[in-house]
């Protein structure tokens, strides 16, 4: 039986891979990175078709025949294949979401990541941005009812992508100068189709809901999650998790200040330590500093094992701007060439006024970069996913499944250890817990957004209120729980449960080989690792 699954699980990922070259080129496997996804109607009929057969091909294996490993690969592989038939099928945002058609993330992993030659990775960027007219003809024959906020973000994004293609495209290009002349042509062509593409955009009606409603939502969370977890569930816990959280970030501003404990005296806390923030030309360079005492911490304290895997903290591409403030953006499990994970950081707009960025820097201060940084990089999302790369199964189940319960549950979980360690003292442990109360929001409003209708006023005075954010900070997490579904609640769902497996360490094993023996199993959701943990 083992066998059988092995061959069939193998067949479905290089169908996957051959059929998604957005996966293949995320996983690390680049015999696609000429392509383009193709959401004709053939071409997701045929993606259908191929997900419908797998399933077929995946039910007939039986998993209690597999050992544990095997057994769990299978599961995940099942709950992929149904996830992707649910986007297609169900979900359907190739229909209404233009940022769907954004090639900027695919075309700027080309351009920076050495993972081959400048000529071989020249030639298939030269086919994508050929590719790119009929791409977004598709797009504009494709989409309708589309949401405004979706729109708005999409010419933002395209316009970022126009930008990288005109302006990195000729530096690769400078590489393989037998090669200019067509890199020139088809960089013009490709422009001049972004462009265009965002022109289109501001001319259709923007009319479409971008609210899924509860049917569609759950359905939705259930495939992202992949826990037993109801949607009552969740915001009940999350509810109760608020209160507590605001209990200890009271009496931490009360310790910080040295008063009685109260909200108020928290938020005066926050704001005393706001003053001490960067600006455009420092958070970066600031970023570097904290992951290097972030980095000598970990170590000094044996929280993981540290890993020698090159890591970038670099600014914020254009065309990734508008969802979140930073990201790490990891090679794929399959990728092998050795090149770097990029942690990157999103400075102020250049449109902004002086005091939208003082407001912005005031939430992204020196301490709270601290803890982002331990968040995204160390000993978050960087040092995980290098602990990731490194698991091999007999398939590549793994290497192409990713749960995002896991990968922010730990990255929350991160902040919560360095901080009960020391880190940064009481000034970071203050931020650690504003983020465990903006984390809590987050599942709250993407609940209550999309299925209750909570309003802006409502979701603004819940995040400004309850979770001291500012008033900058609030309206682009509004921004975000319109903008996406689902991923809000990875961070609080991941969180309880990374912790609770964290938590049943058994007696007498040291941190660090618990936190190796949780990262050593590549991305499974939680529920799986403790399977696989035997907790």
């Amino acid at each position: 039986m083992a066998e059988q699954f092995i061959s069939r699980a193998e067949r479905i990922i290089d169908a996957i891979l051959e059929h998604d070259p957005d996966t293949a080129q995320w996983a690390g496997d680049h015999r696609f990175d000429d392509r383009v996804p193709d959401y004709s109607a053939d071409g997701v009929a045929a993606q259908v078709a191929m997900l419908r057969e797998a399933s077929h091909t995946l039910a007939e294996v039986d998993g209690d025949e597999l050992a544990t490993p095997d057994a769990v690969d299978l599961e995940l592989l099942t709950n992929q294949v149904a996830s992707r038939l649910f986007a297609l099928t169900d979900l359907r945002e190739h229909e209404w979401n233009p940022l769907t058609y954004n090639p900027g993330m695919r075309l700027n992993s080309l351009l920076l990541r050495p993972t081959d030659t400048a000529e071989v990775r020249l030639t298939a960027l030269l086919a994508q941005l050929r590719a790119l007219p009929d791409s977004l003809a598709t797009a504009r024959r494709t989409l309708r009812d589309m949401p405004e906020i979706h729109v708005q973000a999409a010419v933002g994004q395209f316009a970022g992508t126009a930008a990288l293609v005109r302006s990195q495209v000729p530096v690769l290009a400078a590489e393989v100068p037998g090669m200019s002349s067509a890199a020139s042509a088809a960089t013009d062509q490709a422009v001049a189709a972004l462009r265009e593409f965002g022109e289109w955009l501001t001319t259709q009606p923007h009319d479409g809901e971008p609210r899924l409603g509860r049917a569609k939502w759950e359905a939705k969370l259930w495939h992202t999650l992949d826990t037993p977890l109801s949607a009552r569930e969740l915001l009940d816990r999350a509810w109760r998790r608020l209160d507590e959280v605001t209990t200890q970030i009271a009496e931490a501003g009360g310790e910080l200040l040295g008063e009685p404990p109260s909200p108020e005296v928290a938020a005066r806390a926050l704001r005393t330590l706001a003053e001490q923030r960067p600006d455009d030309d420092t958070i970066v360079p600031l970023a570097r500093r904290t992951m290097a005492e972030a980095t000598e911490f970990v170590a000094s304290h044996d929280l993981v094992t540290l890993l020698d895997d090159p890591l970038e903290i670099i600014e914020m591409p254009e065309f990734a701007r508008g969802l979140a403030v930073a990201y790490c953006d990891p090679p794929g499990s399959l990728e092998t060439a050795k090149v770097p994970t990029f942690y990157t950081i999103s400075p102020t707009p250049a449109d902004w006024d002086a005091a939208r960025v003082e407001s912005f820097y005031a939430e992204y201060n020196d301490h709270m970069l601290r803890n982002l940084t331990v968040h995204e990089a160390m000993p978050g999302h960087y040092l995980q996913l290098a602990h990731a790369r490194r698991y091999r199964g007999y398939t590549r189940v793994r290497a192409v499944s990713f749960s995002g319960t896991f990968v922010e549950g730990w990255g929350v979980y991160a902040e919560e250890l360095m901080a009960s360690h020391g880190f940064g003292g009481l000034p970071v442990r203050m931020q650690q817990l504003k983020m465990q109360l903006r984390m809590v929001i987050n599942a709250l409003i993407d609940q209550l957004v999309h299925c209750e209708g909570m309003t802006e006023d409502e979701a603004m005075a819940l995040m400004t209120e309850r979770g001291f954010q500012s008033e900058g900070e609030a309206a682009g997490k509004w921004r975000r729980a319109l903008l996406s579904s689902t991923q809000l609640s990875t961070y609080f769902v991941g969180h309880t449960e990374v912790a609770e497996i964290a938590a049943a360490c058994p007696t007498g094993r040291p941190d660090r080989a618990w936190h190796d023996a949780m990262l050593a199993h590549g991305n499974p959701s939680p529920r799986h690792l403790r399977t696989l943990l035997g907790v």
